[in-house]
């Protein structure tokens, strides 16, 4: 039941992303506009890892798309609630569980599809890097937003306004783009803002799909991005599926 129910969900809103083209489309706007006038910027310059400066780039700008994207689904809820979808829905005999994962799986789908346009685009411009890297970089990105997109939900589920919701995601997103290293190595940086880095667990996601961009895939780099990767993901997941038990969304 709890895969009827996760599918039942994932199609629905599946289809509402696919009705809005130009949605999706949009959304790897912001990236792309990166990879294109940043991108260049970079070439030839001693970034101080592995590989090329497009192989440190693109890593940075697939999370980035996920870590944005995600972090924002929240807002999706709360609309919902003031159109009355949340309460039809309590009433329904649906898992917890599958209204969440069919949401968040959504998510993935979508973001995995922007990345590839991503990566398409930078082969284009020059990026070179083995296939299973790059197949490695979209689980990546696919782990990360069924992470950040349940923890978006359970706190929308919680605050219930946009007003309240939209300044929460910006105090956490920043940060987080700016410690994890996600444009440039944080090796390149001071001593204790690397050390500071360590703390904010997207770090070590960016390190990983560096490191599957070069062709080096028995890093310890690789270790820890996959513990905190599916670790991170069981974890919101959990939190996710309490707060929609316990507000019987």
């Amino acid at each position: 039941m709890l895969l009827h129910d996760t599918a039942i969900i994932y199609g629905r809103y599946l289809r509402q992303s696919l009705r809005s083209r130009f949605a999706l489309l949009f959304g790897v706007l912001m990236p792309l506009l990166y990879l294109v006038f940043f991108g260049p910027l970079l070439t030839g310059l001693p970034l101080g890892g592995r590989g090329d400066s497009w192989q440190v780039l693109v890593p940075g700008l697939l999370l980035q798309l996920g870590l944005f994207g995600a972090l924002f689904a929240g807002f999706m809820i709360i609309m919902e609630n003031g159109q009355g979808v949340v309460e039809r829905m309590r009433v329904t005999p649906v898992s917890r569980l599958a209204l969440l994962l069919g949401r968040v799986l959504r998510e993935a789908t979508v973001f995995v599809f922007q990345a590839v346009l991503l990566v398409l685009a930078a082969v284009v411009m020059g990026l070179r890097a083995p296939l299973a890297g790059i197949l490695i970089g979209f689980a990546f990105v696919a782990l990360l937003t069924v992470s950040l997109a349940s923890l978006s939900y359970a706190l929308a589920m919680k605050v219930r306004t946009p007003q309240e919701f939209g300044p929460l995601i910006n105090a956490v997103s920043m940060p987080s783009m700016l410690l994890s290293g996600l444009m440039l190595p944080m090796t390149l940086g001071p001593a204790w803002l690397n050390v500071l880095s360590h703390f904010m667990p997207f770090r070590y996601l960016v390190d990983a799909m560096r490191d599957a961009y070069v062709g080096a895939y028995t890093t310890d780099h690789m270790l820890y991005g996959v513990l905190v990767a599916v670790g991170f993901a069981v974890l919101a997941v959990t939190v996710g599926t309490r707060v929609f038990r316990t507000a019987g969304a």
